[in-house]
């Protein structure tokens, strides 16, 4: 029983967004992901599905990327990115998954010894695209979102806590954020983030740093293959 991650899926069912714009890795690559899905992840498995899910601007509209997410293999764990807009209030998404199929949203999901937490993130502060005036009330409000998510965890009787994020939690100079500094608080053993696509994503800090290992699961920059996170 193992768990995965993925994120940045970015699937347009209804084809008004082809993703081969964006380079020829991106060709067909809904079908080269369902495939590397379900060679890869068994029924008994967890895959964390890190945000940017779907094009669509309207929950109706995503139902068909909805349903391709619950065809594959193993039980998913949603988590929003900053493109997913069709994902509004969480008791109407959680009425539009399909069966195994779960939102994450300013709580937590307990899976076997661990404990899922996480909240979408924001460009922290030093990125070289954070503008203090409009970013820094997002940072500080995803920030107060993951300690809520954290703290409903620990209330509940965490396991190992694994946190998920769409952003990563520290700008281009992998420097410590607010974010990192609760993910050493809470004794976090792993975070999961994805959202960078550009040739940035070759210098993201990945490995220990202050207790906490940090993996990066964007589906571009990992060959679209959900990557194991733990489990045999």
């Amino acid at each position: 029983m193992a768990i995965y991650a993925i994120g940045d899926l970015h699937l347009s069912h209804d084809q008004t967004k082809p993703m081969d714009v964006f380079g020829p890795e991106w060709s067909d690559h809904v079908e080269k992901m369902a495939k590397a899905w379900d060679e890869t992840v068994n029924d008994n498995d967890l895959v964390v599905v890190l945000g940017d899910i779907s094009w669509a601007m309207h929950l109706k509209e995503a139902a068909g990327d909805l349903a391709w997410v619950g065809s594959r293999k193993g039980t998913k764990l949603l988590l929003k990115g900053n493109h997913d807009y069709w994902w509004s209030a969480i008791g109407r998404v959680r009425a539009a998954l399909p069966d195994k199929v779960f939102a994450l949203q300013n709580d937590h999901f307990h899976w076997q010894n661990y404990t899922v937490c996480g909240t979408r993130g924001w460009i922290c502060p030093g990125d070289e695209a954070f503008d203090a005036q409009e970013d820094q009330k997002i940072y500080l409000r995803e920030i107060s979102r993951l300690e809520l998510s954290l703290t409903s965890a620990i209330r509940d009787g965490a396991g190992e806590i694994i946190t998920a994020l769409h952003f990563p939690p520290f700008n281009r100079r992998n420097e410590p954020s607010g974010f990192t500094e609760l993910l050493e608080k809470y004794a976090v053993k792993y975070c999961l983030f994805g959202h960078i696509h550009d040739p940035g994503r070759d210098y993201i800090f990945q490995g220990e740093r202050g207790g906490v290992i940090y993996r990066f699961a964007a589906a571009d920059g990992i060959g679209f293959r959900p990557l194991k996170i733990v489990g045999s």
